[in-house]
């Protein structure tokens, strides 16, 4: 398969398409170019490229001096009909011009084409090899992308300097051969020509890396491995294409060259080549007038030329179109539909449909709907921009009117909320405004708007109406103190039909304190109780009375009359509370004062003790409504009574007696006032009534019954303290506890009705709580409440009663005698440890009470034994008269 000697022009034309030989002449790159092609050139095909910037860079007019050649901008030379070459020379001349330099260069161009060779055939000469200098390097080789043949097409020879001494056979491997894609390249073994089977798409496969081999007859290689990359040159046969649907938008009446958005196209051709450098252009804008966008040929990027208005124009199509090879008439093209949305901005205003309306309502009426206003608004409906806002400017100074939006049509709804009065006014004329619930924007086509207004005429219908309470309140002012059967001035109400008050009735609603009785047909007050503006219905020195005004068919209104008390300085001051001191520390007593009268005959107060006192106390004021009081040195630990005048600011005083507690303490708090010790601050104002004098007659009488019948039943018993003094630490007492003891009493004491042997011998001591065991059987005994003891067998309970005998007459049944108690537990205690240290199992020693330590003697409270046997005393109050020592320890404790 090798190939003859007349090549096609397609595979001359692919071998050597981009061998570009620049030959310079006189060093000078402007005069001569020399483009090695092959002998015949079809339209529109590649030549060569030239560098037109080394020749002249500013170069603004390219034009070629043969109509069969053309030239572009990047220097590229295009052939524009089918050229055959002969064996000759064919040359022509690139002239270059700048308009503005008024220069000109000019390159002539020389198409070289090849001579034809005759293939050799190789025989070996010698059999034996030989080492010779051998050519084998790769060769630049490239293939046109979508050749249209014919096939097979040569595209490239590989040679070996040993064919020169060796029969020779070439061999190929790799893509497009015995890889994807398959067969696509084959080799004449014998001549070394590469064949191209089938046209490639460049898209697909950009490049072929193969392996060329030189292997004589018997399979020896007399060359290493050739690599020889085949490249894909690029044709133009992809246009470009845009991904999808594109929208954008853009706020109505922006600045003129204001970004819309940009498009970008693709192109599937090799990059940075005129097949894929796009110019970009609108075709077509719906709707055409006014033109308002302009792209970027380059960029794409789409511009505002004239600002668009979204009430002519909400939305525009723009047919855009994308074409390769610069933008040139011959490049493949494609377009796409893209479409803006103007968005809205508040550059209408709204207008009232109509300037003037007329309504009419009822005197009297409220919350009626009485007038509906409708608006155009060129805007975005339902939108801030378009919902209207209303207003009224003018006609509505005492409120009477209200106008809101109804959310579904956006008009205005005028209603009444205040009564109108056909009296006063029978007609009522209001300016209405409207606007947006935004402001207006300050875009181009919104200067000098302003807000739209329209005038509403409202008639007042008369109506037959009640009377009238204005206003609502009437203050009168009144003295504090004003006597009873003093008339003042009442709430007066009117008729509006004859604007008097005549034929209407008064009532008292509401008189808390029933001070006043009411006039009926003038409606002034009379006082039926003196006035005291310190009463507690009197609020900020205002008394308030509700009245009812009626006419005659029944119609009525209600008013306030405030009486305005003045004050009258008919209050001393008075001391509020009785006070504790610590006669050890530096405090003092805080002596607080309060005048129930108001400011201006308050505070402040003046603190003033008589002679008597002067000499055991001393006071000083603290502020305005307070004073610390002292007592001097020598006083005791009690009771006083100080008396004290408290004066206001006018010199109005009187004299209170401040109950003051001097007592041995750390903290006031430490001291309580016991009951019937103290007294008031101030003698009380209350008188009794002679009803009430004979029921504490007779309850004093019956209290009396009560306390001679008890006494007579408790006197029936004599009453014997059973413990000595002596013998208080030795009570039988719960030894855990720190508590006052409870009293030995026959209610919580019960023991055996057994009479036990006292001469029986005692084994050991222990505490009560055991078991013991004699003759007449083992008997348990256990505490009650700490104290009592109780058999765990059938059988009596003897108490000790019993024990002392019946003949022993009237014994107190509450106490015994120490001696009687011991001798009484003390064999039943040894019978108990006896039959503990008899019981291997140890069962009697469960309810041991462990012996206690002696807790000395000589404390100054006394026993806790003997302290819990004082129920005739009163209760703790030694702990008031502790040693000094402790007092010193209670402050230490305080201060941590």
């Amino acid at each position: 398969m090798a190939p003859t000697p007349g090549s096609t022009l397609r595979s001359i034309l692919c071998r050597h398409l981009f061998s570009l030989l620049v030959l310079c002449f006189f060093c000078d790159a402007c005069k001569k170019v020399a483009l090695k092609v092959p002998s015949h050139l079809p339209a529109d095909t590649l030549v060569g490229r030239v560098n037109l910037e080394e020749c002249l860079k500013s170069a603004d007019l390219i034009h070629s001096s043969d109509p069969d050649f053309r030239v572009l901008e990047d220097g590229s030379v295009y052939t524009t009909k089918n050229i055959g070459l002969s064996s000759e020379k064919r040359t022509f001349a690139i002239l270059l011009s700048d308009s503005q330099k008024k220069n000109q260069k000019k390159i002539e161009i020389a198409l070289l084409t090849p001579e034809k060779q005759k293939p050799m055939k190789r025989h070996a000469k010698d059999r034996a090899l030989k080492r010779t200098k051998r050519r084998w390097a790769p060769i630049p080789c490239s293939i046109m992308e979508n050749s249209l043949g014919p096939f097979p097409q040569l595209i490239q020879q590989i040679q070996s300097d040993s064919a020169q001494n060796y029969t020779i056979y070439y061999s190929i491997s790799g893509p497009g051969i015995d890889k994807e894609p398959f067969n696509l390249f084959y080799i004449d073994r014998d001549t070394g020509d590469i064949f191209c089977t089938r046209a490639v798409d460049r898209e697909t496969y950009d490049s072929f890396e193969i392996t060329g081999y030189a292997t004589t007859p018997d399979g020896y290689s007399t060359d290493p491995p050739l690599q020889l990359m085949i490249i894909v040159e690029d044709d133009n046969d992809n246009a470009p294409y845009f991904e999808d649907m594109i929208t954008f938008n853009v706020l109505e009446n922006c600045r003129v060259g204001t970004s819309v958005g940009q498009v970008v196209a693709k192109d599937r051709d090799e990059p940075d080549t005129l097949h894929t450098r796009l110019k970009y252009t609108i075709l077509k804008q719906i709707p055409e007038n006014p033109k308002h966008f302009a792209i970027h040929p380059d960029t794409g990027v789409i511009t505002t030329i004239f600002p668009p208005d979204r009430e002519i124009c909400p939305k525009y199509t723009l047919h855009v179109e994308a074409r390769d090879m610069a933008g040139q008439s011959f490049g493949l093209s494609s377009t796409t539909i893209l479409t803006i949305e103007i968005k809205d901005e508040n550059d209408n205003a709204p207008t009232f449909k109509k300037a003037s309306y007329v309504t009419e309502v009822e005197e009297n009426r409220i919350n009626v709907e009485i007038l509906r206003m409708d608006i155009d608004d060129k805007d975005l409906p339902n939108t801030p921009h378009s919902r209207a806002k209303y207003i009224i400017l003018k006609g509505n100074e005492k409120e009477q009117f209200q106008i809101t939006t109804d959310p579904n049509t956006n008009a205005g709804i005028l209603c009444v909320v205040k009564p109108l009065d056909y009296e006063s006014s029978r007609q009522v004329i209001l300016q209405v405004g409207v606007v947006n619930e935004v402001e207006f924007s300050k875009g181009t086509n919104s200067k000098g708007i302003t807000t739209c207004t329209a005038s509403v005429i409202v008639n007042v219908k008369d109506s037959d109406e009640g009377p009238e309470c204005q206003p609502p309140a009437t203050v009168i002012e009144s003295k504090d103190g004003m006597g009873v059967g003093k008339e003042i001035l009442g709430y007066k109400a009117q008729d509006p039909d004859t604007s008097s008050g005549e034929g209407l009735r008064y009532q008292k609603l509401k008189d808390e304190a029933n001070w006043f009785q009411i006039d009926e047909k003038t409606g002034n007050l009379k006082t039926t109780q003196i006035l005291d503006r310190e009463s507690p219905f009197v609020k900020n020195d205002q008394y308030n009375v509700t009245v009812l005004a009626v006419d005659r068919v029944g119609r009525s209104c209600t008013g306030t009359l405030v009486v305005l008390l003045e004050d009258e300085n008919d209050n001393s001051p008075i001391i509020k509370k009785n006070v504790t001191i610590c006669r050890h520390g530096d405090e003092g007593g805080l002596v607080e004062a309060v005048d129930h009268d108001g400011p201006r005959n308050g505070p402040p107060f003046e603190f003033i003790l008589d002679n008597q006192s002067n000499k055991l106390w001393t006071i000083r004021k603290k502020s305005d409504t307070s004073a610390i009081i002292h007592p001097k040195d020598g006083l005791k630990s009690d009771f006083y009574s100080v008396p004290i005048r408290v004066e206001d600011r006018h010199g109005l005083g009187r004299v209170s007696h401040l109950q003051v507690r001097l007592c041995d303490c750390t903290l006031p708090s430490d001291c309580k006032l016991p009951a019937g010790r103290v007294r008031d601050a101030e003698p009380s104002n209350i008188s009794l009534g002679k009803w009430a004098i004979l029921a504490m007659v007779l309850g004093s009488a019956l209290l009396l019954c009560v306390l001679f019948a008890c006494f007579c039943v408790t006197t029936k018993k004599t009453v014997q303290k059973c413990f000595p003094e002596d013998i208080a630490q030795q009570n039988l007492i719960v030894s855990n506890t720190e508590a006052p003891g409870e009293e030995v009493m026959e209610a919580n004491i019960r023991l055996p009705t057994q009479t036990t042997n006292i001469s029986e011998p005692i084994i050991s001591t222990g505490t009560l709580g055991g078991q013991a065991t004699k003759a007449g059987g083992p008997q348990s005994f256990e505490m009650v409440k700490g104290y009592t003891l109780e058999s765990t067998k059938s059988g009596g309970h003897p108490t000790l009663e019993s024990y002392k005998g019946s003949g022993q007459g009237l014994v107190d049944t509450g106490r015994y005698a120490y001696t009687d108690w011991h001798s009484f537990t003390q064999p039943r205690l040894g019978e108990k440890v006896y039959h503990c240290g008899q019981d291997e199992e140890h069962k009697y020693s469960k309810d041991y009470v462990l012996s206690y330590n002696y807790e000395g003697k000589g404390s100054v409270a006394g026993s806790v034994g003997c302290c819990s046997d004082r129920q005739d005393e009163e209760g703790l109050e030694f702990l008031d008269h502790l040693e000094p020592k402790f007092r010193t320890l209670a402050k230490t404790c305080i201060k941590k």
